[in-house]
């Protein structure tokens, strides 16, 4: 824990929750935990009130001579610098805006797909989002690429077999894509040493930080991926995504466009008028982490390094942010004061890193199962009876390809993340407790 004391711990916990209206009850005034993040994080109150004003302030279309227009325009270039500054990105330029993460690697994949010829591979993960698998075999199921390779994780540690990475990797790849951390497992991947690999063979290298930018620092230049796609509603704010992309690259594919569209990257890969409250909201949540920031840099100072102005405030958070949720998973997994952890509690299964002396090599996204219970009916559980709130899905495994590896469809998913407490961790291990009795079998 890199916090001086529990008191200095808590009272930046307190000043942390407070951005957050929604970190205590929901709308209807109900106390709870919330830990389903990893589906869509809780909202900061200044990136909806940034969004709002946006919103109505700047209604007017860009390219205009109104106040509106400019202003608008003014809120986008804002917006795209934020999240340059956020990836240390060499300029705003690289910086690309969606629908979602799953449009974007769709609309990557297309541009990409315009250079092949049918003999190529990918090569890609098993515990990868299906935004990050989909689009790959679309490129297979047209006859583009040949094949769409898996590479496998191992079940027990919950780490990604770089070996077998290595191994389908031929003078025929041509793009590698991998997640940043598993949205279902927590578990990071190494990246610098999968953009070794890939840069061997000069095949592209595609990042899905979706599950990844909300937990621990990115740099563009320091882990060179050519491109990177995340979710802004995975980084407390709404719903919307943006792609870092090197400029060079952005410049000389050829995503699909109208023909009036500029040629010149970001705007040559932006379908439709650009939302400004997107852009908005966003700048919002890198004013947080650079508030954020401000408080912790002398904590995190050694680590930070060159990085200078907002970049170094915001990787001065995020660094932060990774160490303290390391102190998460720790209590997640060892416990706390009263309570036994997640993976020594009896008839609870937990898929993904147990080892205490492995906790940094994952965020804290636990999934688990509990012996002989439908995980829908654990979650309702959870809710109902301890108002924590935790997601299982009856389809799509978390939209992951994780769970077939355990042979499995459906598990529970508690992800707490930087706004969480110790104390929510200890409520949650006392409620599993109780579930586990509450499910197990009658003798």
């Amino acid at each position: 824990m890199i916090l001086q004391s529990t008191e200095s711990q808590y009272e930046l916990l307190r000043l942390i929750r407070k951005e957050f209206p929604r970190a205590d009850t929901d709308a209807n005034g109900r106390r709870r935990v919330f830990f389903e993040n990893a589906a869509g994080s809780l909202v900061l109150q200044r990136a909806a009130d940034a969004e709002a004003k946006a919103r109505i302030d700047c209604s007017a279309n860009v390219d205009g001579p109104s106040w509106e227009s400019k202003r608008n325009e003014e809120v986008i270039s804002e917006g795209r610098q934020a999240i340059s500054d956020l990836l240390n990105a060499p300029n705003s330029n690289c910086i690309v805006s969606g629908e979602s993460a799953t449009s974007l690697l769709f609309q990557l994949s297309y541009a990409i797909g315009k250079e092949l010829s049918g003999k190529e591979n990918i090569v890609t993960t098993d515990y990868e989002h299906y935004a990050n698998i989909s689009p790959w075999l679309e490129l297979k199921r047209r006859g583009l690429v040949k094949e769409v390779r898996f590479t496998r994780f191992n079940p027990n540690s919950a780490m990604l077999d770089l070996s077998h990475l290595e191994s389908l990797v031929d003078e025929n790849t041509r793009v590698i894509s991998v997640s940043g951390v598993s949205n279902v497992l927590g578990s990071k991947t190494p990246l610098d040493k999968v953009s070794r690999i890939a840069k061997g063979v000069s095949a592209y290298t595609v990042l899905d930080g979706v599950h990844t930018v909300a937990h621990t620092p990115l740099d563009v230049q320091e882990t060179p991926f050519d491109f990177v796609v995340f979710s802004a509603y995975k980084l407390f704010s709404r719903r919307g995504s943006f792609m870092y992309g090197r400029e060079e690259l952005l410049r000389s594919l050829k995503p699909y466009k109208v023909v009036p569209a500029p040629e010149e990257p970001p705007s040559n890969w932006e379908m439709g008028t650009r939302d400004q409250s997107l852009f908005a909201s966003i700048s919002a949540v890198m004013q947080y982490l650079d508030w954020l920031g401000s408080k912790v840099e002398p904590q995190v100072r050694e680590k930070i390094g060159a990085y200078a102005g907002r970049s170094r405030l915001l990787k001065a958070a995020l660094t932060w942010i990774e160490s303290y949720e390391h102190a998460l998973s720790v209590a997640m997994l060892g416990g706390t004061q009263d309570v036994e952890g997640l993976s020594t509690i009896a008839g609870v299964e937990v898929y993904g890193i147990t080892d205490l002396a492995q906790a940094h090599s994952r965020v804290p996204t636990f999934t688990f199962d509990i012996t002989d219970a439908n995980p829908l009916d654990v979650a309702k559980y959870l809710w109902e009876k301890h108002a924590i709130a935790v997601l299982a899905e009856d389809h799509g495994g978390f939209y992951s390809r994780t769970l077939n590896t355990y042979g499995k469809s459906i598990a529970v998913r508690a992800s707490p993340v930087h706004f969480n407490t110790i104390e929510e961790i200890g409520m949650f291990l006392h409620a599993i407790k109780d579930a586990a009795r509450h499910f197990a079998p009658s003798t």
